[in-house]
């Protein structure tokens, strides 16, 4: 189960790399890389709520290996694409299999493993959360410069078909006790909303957040998301039969808590890994590998430390365990701060990436278990569905709101430092340095040479720029660490609402098994 899980996110970060590889390779124009990436994460957003409630009724292995085949085939479709349309339809098609694995992990994890030894299974999930985007920029970064672009595709292929005949030689067929029925309309209503706020997310900041065509503009979309979503709660609040997202799922403190606690850790969390790598290879003139190598033994950490913690939670309870995590998380983040200057190197970073890879461990599998561990199983699928994409709208938001403050910090940080160093240059150049290095903040780059420069001066002005982009981001970044650093305190805070251990693994013991559906 876990190794489709870790495909399905390695491809959320490996494509990243290859973006200055696409735009050579096939002809793509930025935006329609940019569609290559975001199209993914939108499908696959927006679909988690349907598909986990599909595994209630089809059976989870059965919805699992169906994820695993699309996701296969359309990577092989990525990898021979011959034109950005084919490979933005593929990478669709993808993000359709990535959304009906997915939720398949965690109901199996729900439906097979009873409450006190799940700490265990959610470390392994939570080890995976931690390694695969980290893995995605070193793997990738590898694959592109030992093949081509087409094997960060191609690569899933074998791995594909592993998981699949794996599933169904090991896995054990799983379903609910009775037949349930999918309401379409709450399909519809939850699928159109949910499209109308992640793209509105995703694409704002591209936008302006203003106008994308006519009188169609991002608030717009926004707030129609909204309120087909609201219509969508208000149907499932009356809808007595089979509701897409049952009212009493969040009747458990528990899980109406966890996803309180994810939604805002996700807001705060997705910004690390994002930062960081615009430092190390904007700031610090790192490629995607050598980033990747860096953040490498964080990842590890993270691995290592979500085992443990998973152990920990299952001896302990996740609720602490959940609040010390995310408090020194904060931490490491503080100590970043502190020690990321325009000339650090990687080895001054280590204090702080430490700090924050066992911490991370600490998070993800306590942070499953206490939210799951008082849902009834027989609504695993509804209740993961719901829980990841509260977590990838927080993940998306998150992202969101961290761009637009990382930009307009950097605008104003990039103009302070260009004035500082305009001096520095021939006195014709200065008002051109100091009006484009702030204009690059919006490409987290340093300012474009300009034309017709003497090799002495060509020199001059990119060291210069290169001195100012540093300084500059160092200082805007270290405004947005800190940012992270409160939402997670915040997040911590949140945990104290958790319940009692006893209410967590108090679990009547028939639905502690699941039934093998000979169909299945």
């Amino acid at each position: 189960m876990c190794i489709g899980f870790f495909m399905s996110l390695l491809d959320g970060s490996i494509v990243n790399v290859a973006i200055p590889t696409l735009i050579h390779s096939i002809g793509a124009s930025y935006d329609q890389v940019l569609w290559i990436i975001d199209g993914y994460l939108l499908v696959f957003s927006v679909l988690l709520i349907t598909t986990g409630r599909l595994g209630d009724i089809f059976g989870y292995r059965r919805l699992y290996v169906i994820g695993i085949v699309v996701f296969t085939v359309a990577s092989a479709l990525c990898g021979l694409a011959g034109s950005p349309p084919q490979l933005l339809t593929a990478r669709l098609l993808q993000g359709l299999g990535g959304a009906l694995l997915f939720p398949q992990v965690i109901s199996s994890i729900l439906t097979i493993f009873p409450p006190r030894q799940r700490g265990r299974a959610f470390g392994m999930f939570g080890a995976i959360v931690g390694f695969a985007p980290i893995v995605g920029p070193v793997l990738g970064g590898f694959l592109l410069a030992q093949f081509n672009w087409r094997w960060i595709f191609f690569i899933n292929v074998p791995i594909g078909i592993i998981a699949a005949v794996l599933a169904l030689t090991v896995a054990p067929p799983m379903r609910p006790y009775r037949r349930h029925r999918l309401d379409l309309a709450g399909v519809a209503l939850a699928t159109a909303g949910l499209s109308g706020v992640v793209f509105g997310l995703i694409e704002g900041e591209r936008y302006g957040w203003g106008t994308i065509a006519g009188p169609i503009g991002i608030p717009s979309v926004i707030v129609a998301g909204l309120a087909l979503l609201a219509a969508f709660l208000v149907r499932q609040h009356r809808q007595r039969e089979e509701p897409l997202m049952p009212p009493a799922l969040f009747g458990a403190r528990n899980f109406a808590v966890g996803n309180a606690v994810g939604f805002v850790f996700q807001l705060g969390m997705i910004g690390i890994v994002f930062v960081l790598v615009l430092y190390l290879q904007m700031a610090r003139g790192y490629s995607a590998l050598e980033t990747g190598l860096v953040l490498l033994p964080n990842a590890v950490l993270t691995a290592v430390g979500s085992a443990y913690a998973g152990r920990l939670s299952d001896t302990f309870g996740g609720k602490y365990i959940l609040m010390t995590g995310m408090t020194l998380l904060a931490a490491g983040l503080l100590a970043l701060v502190a020690t990321a200057g325009p000339s650090s190197s990687a080895w001054s970073l280590l204090p702080g990436l430490t700090v924050i890879g066992l911490a991370s461990g600490a998070t993800f599998a306590p942070l499953q278990q206490a939210t799951m561990d008082g849902v009834d199983p027989r609504l695993a699928g509804a209740a993961s569905g719901v829980s990841s994409t509260i977590r990838q709208i927080g993940g998306v938001l998150g992202t969101a709101v961290l761009g637009t403050l990382l930009s307009a910090r950097l605008s104003a940080t990039l103009r302070s430092a260009a004035e500082e160093r305009a001096g520095q240059l021939p006195e014709n150049l200065r008002a051109q340095f100091i009006d484009s290095s702030t204009a690059a903040a919006h490409h987290y780059s340093a300012p474009p040479l300009p034309s017709g420069l003497n090799p002495v001066t060509t020199s001059l002005y990119e060291r210069v720029a290169a001195d100012t982009f540093a300084a500059g981001f160092v200082s805007a970044m270290q405004t947005t660490l800190v940012a992270c650093a409160m939402v997670l305190v915040v997040a911590a805070l949140l945990c104290l609402l958790f319940g009692s251990r006893e209410e967590q693994t108090a679990e009547p013991a028939q639905n502690r098994q699941a039934e093998t559906a000979p169909q299945d």
